[in-house]
């Protein structure tokens, strides 16, 4: 509390006690109302209510009496003109002394424009939707869990809810990643014993790689999963959660009811109490909207879902690879044919338990290779290897066309047939017929026909001809 000088002090109460208005106060004093106010609390008799202690808030102040006229009234055409503009109180009042000659005070501008502004309240619409037609998934917060370390930490709450019948599924898990989120759809849908026709989500990475409008690009383990059970994603737009509100009602609810204020010892222990909580408490309950059962209008739903197909998902990750320049594809330090994708070009692999898929860039399938028991490099069968001819080539073929003409006909040909147009790599000899180029980092060269036999034969026969010169024994130096 401020302390006014004496003269102030004995103003104030003077004015009080004869029943003086705390705005008269003010007016004559220049003091604030609020301090006049902690005044007038601590002053008996006065006609503000009941002595306060010291040290408690004051009273409120008592509103203007009836048929009150505001000074701000003449003038309501213009302030309302002002407010439509997105004005705010300070600059009414501002423009009001300037232009109108108002002669009050900045808070009877301020009360007035407090009574105008008037907000619209915030319009939602409810979305309807048949049974087995919508389902919407999210991400929440587990109640504390006692982790490997000793603490207690809260894991991720997964909730898919059915639109139509308010039914739920919930499981707590300690991480979250592509492969996690496409198990936890998956257990969802087996609880439920079919799949809805669509699957809202917002845009979190494990669903949604790039977000767009009308095409957002999902993570490829998500839409094979959806693809496997006959679903199809409606993603919200980004900032716009209100689309799933089901799901986000149904996550509070969780939090509120079943685990607010619980602790569980370990993942498990909570993941059991919330399936015995969906069964005994949210199943049975009234539907807050449709006023009916929950589990009356899953058993209406439960029919309209997609049927589950016998082969449950496989669970599978994606990795990008660049074939080598002997048309393999490395994969946890495996070697896998990639034939016939071209040299150092980019593929995709879906990687299994068992098997790999080696898939070209519009998703179809090239190859198919069961995963290797040891690491390293397996040998390559006579159809994935690489076509380049040595020079031992070249000697062979010299050898044939001392036989006669004939056969070295037949040689050549049979060379020929083997040794397809291709580019020329850095040895200088044609590579396989799916090669591309060197490396993008090297200029590439017009492709070339195959040497022929008799060229091979002759460079072959000019360097294994030519006399060789031996150079002289070294002699010792002299002493």
């Amino acid at each position: 509390m401020n302390v006014l000088k004496a003269h102030l002090r004995i103003t104030i109460e003077t004015l009080l006690a004869k029943g003086a208005s705390q705005r008269e106060i003010e007016r004559r004093t220049g003091v604030d109302r609020k301090t006049i106010r902690r005044y007038a609390a601590n002053s008996p008799g006065v006609a503000t209510g009941s002595a306060a202690e010291p040290g408690q808030p004051p009273p409120p102040r008592p509103p203007a009496p009836p048929g009150t006229t505001s000074a701000c009234e003449a003038h309501r055409a213009f302030i309302e003109s002002q407010l439509a503009l997105g004005r705010n109180a300070v600059s009414i009042y501002q423009d009001l002394v300037e232009q109108h000659g108002f002669a009050h005070g900045y808070n009877s501008v301020k009360r007035f424009v407090r009574g105008l502004r008037v907000r619209e309240p915030a319009r939602y619409d409810v979305l309807e939707y048949g049974p087995g037609e919508e389902a919407q998934v999210d991400y929440g917060q587990g109640a504390p869990t006692r982790t490997s370390g000793g603490g207690y930490r809260r894991p991720y709450l997964f909730v898919m809810t059915l639109k139509y019948s308010g039914k739920a599924f919930r499981k707590a898990v300690w991480r979250t990643d592509a492969q996690m989120w496409a198990r936890l759809h998956e257990e969802a849908l087996r609880a439920f014993g079919g799949a809805s026709k669509y699957v809202v989500l917002d845009n979190l990475r494990e669903g949604v790689l790039e977000p767009h409008l009308y095409e957002p690009r999902l993570n490829a383990i998500y839409a094979a999963l959806l693809a496997h059970y006959g679903a199809v994603t409606d993603v919200c737009r980004v900032g716009d959660p209100n689309r799933k509100g089901t799901v986000e009602k149904a996550i509070q609810y969780t939090q509120e009811t079943a685990l607010a204020g619980r602790r569980f010892e370990s993942i498990e222990a909570q993941n059991a109490w919330l399936a015995h909580w969906e069964e005994r408490r949210a199943a049975p309950r009234i539907h807050g909207r449709k006023k009916r059962q929950v589990l009356a209008l899953f058993a209406e739903e439960r029919p309209a879902l997609t049927p589950l197909p016998l082969e449950a998902f496989r669970m599978s990750r994606f990795e990008r690879r660049t074939v080598d320049d002997s048309g393999c594809v490395v994969i946890d330090n495996r070697y896998y044919p990639a034939a016939p994708a071209r040299l150092y070009s980019q593929v995709a692999v879906r990687v299994y338990a068992a098997e790999i898929e080696i898939l070209d860039a519009d998703g179809r399938v090239l190859r198919r290779h069961a995963v290797s028991a040891r690491p390293g490099y397996d040998a390559l069968r006579a159809e994935d290897r690489i076509f380049n001819p040595s020079r031992e080539t070249g000697r062979l073929l010299s050898r044939v066309a001392r036989i006669g003409p004939h056969a070295s006909e037949l040689g050549e040909r049979l060379f020929q047939s083997l040794g397809r147009p291709a580019t020329r790599r850095s040895t200088g000899w044609p590579t396989c017929p799916g090669a591309m180029p060197a490396r993008t980092s090297r200029r590439p060269v017009p492709p070339c026909s195959p040497p022929t036999a008799a060229r091979i034969a002759r460079s072959s026969a000019s360097s294994s001809s030519a006399p060789r010169r031996v150079p002289p024994p070294r002699q010792p130096p002299r002493r």
